[in-house]
């Protein structure tokens, strides 16, 4: 008997809604089905502009908290229909939502708000919804963050050798996956990827991204610049950590440069940036003293060229693969890791690692908002 679950996944990148249909009744997850659904310009600009205030208006927020579970609705419609199955057929679906704010490090009352209303999905897709899994980790004690490493063991772990597991998307975050099962699993967010990438051409280009690096490859970073970029307190920071847009933004860059005493081209802070994400990256890695360890490569960082050679160049001799290379879509990975703790939850199953959040205690996460069955 099959087991049916979706997965939404709308990361830090902010540009789409990923949603996967995935059969969990074997012990290899069996991808049937994949939808993106892209955000319109408008409402990414309304998500970006979040980070970009101290001031927020709580209508807007709760207008962008429909939009998103509006969207993510559509995005299982079309995911339904593709792969011609019916509501009834699903046991639920795992909704990240869209991350607007991650303060886990504040002393008092640390946070996380992901917005896409898992009522108005349940609710007009007929399906079983869990969602707000970052929150009880941290109720727990943990950062809520990062939460793929439990999934990404259940994939790629292996006693033939050390693997890393590197997502690329609007942060940078890793999984150590040691080839000795004893061994914990350690993995945290090492800093920015395309969040400042995409926020720094938007601005200057009007693009949304910078496809395939080619605007960063045609200049010459700054090594001055990038040790002031390294000097920044969150890459001192020892695991385990967290971060995201609302901390690696265009108001980061721009502190940043308004005490750098050059000037610099737009296009060289671009390549600068690059080599930022390459190298935190690296020394990140090689904390993990995994000289061997093969690096599996995925999220849209992936696609950018410039960067993965960067990456190849300061993780060397260490092989940068990508998901693909063991079976696994680097494009959907995401998606597939909340489809699972989707599954976990309604098992009444644990999802988090302490080891990698620094929870007290491992726990079952997600809110279940049910349908009439």
């Amino acid at each position: 008997m099959k087991k049916l679950y979706i997965g939404l996944m709308s990361g830090t990148s902010m540009d789409a809604i990923d949603a996967v249909l995935v059969d969990f009744s074997i012990d290899t997850p069996n991808l049937l089905a994949t939808y993106k659904s892209h955000l319109p310009d408008v409402l990414r600009e309304e998500l970006t502009q979040l980070y970009s205030t101290d001031l927020i208006s709580l209508v807007k927020l709760a207008e962008l908290d429909q939009k998103i579970a509006l969207i993510s609705v559509e995005a299982v419609k079309h995911l339904l229909k593709k792969s011609h199955r019916s509501a009834k057929e699903i046991l639920g679906i795992g909704s990240h939502g869209q991350t607007v704010f991650h303060y886990p490090h504040l002393c008092n009352y640390p946070f996380t708000l992901q917005i896409g209303d898992p009522n108005i999905i349940a609710e007009k897709t007929g399906i079983t919804t869990i969602a707000d899994f970052r929150r009880r980790d941290m109720a727990a004690g943990g950062q809520g963050a990062p939460l793929t490493p439990a999934f990404h063991n259940t994939l790629f772990r292996t006693q033939k050798e050390d693997t890393i597991v590197l997502n690329l998307g609007g942060i940078a975050n890793i999984t150590y996956l040691p080839a000795d099962l004893k061994a914990s699993i350690l993995g945290f967010d090492t800093g920015p990827a395309n969040c400042l990438l995409d926020q720094w051409i938007q601005h200057h280009l009007k693009q949304w991204f910078d496809k395939e690096g080619a605007w960063a490859a045609n200049a010459q970073l700054d090594e001055d610049l990038l040790t002031q970029f390294l000097a920044d307190p969150y890459f001192q920071l020892k695991p385990p950590k967290s971060t995201g847009p609302e901390y690696f933004n265009f108001k980061w860059i721009s502190r940043h440069l308004t005490s750098f005493n050059r000037c610099l081209t737009p296009a060289a802070i671009q390549a600068t940036l690059c080599e930022l994400i390459a190298v935190s990256v690296a020394r990140a890695i090689k904390n993990f003293n995994a000289s061997h360890a093969v690096i599996l490569l995925c999220g849209g960082g992936r696609k950018n060229i410039y960067l993965r050679k960067r990456l190849e160049k300061h993780c060397h001799p260490q092989s940068v693969l990508l998901t693909e290379d063991r079976g696994i879509s680097s494009d959907w990975l995401e998606a597939m890791a909340f489809a699972w703790m989707a599954k976990q939850t309604l098992e009444k199953k644990t999802s988090n690692l302490p080891e990698v959040t620094g929870a007290k205690n491992a726990t079952i996460l997600g809110g279940v908002y049910q349908v009439p069955r």
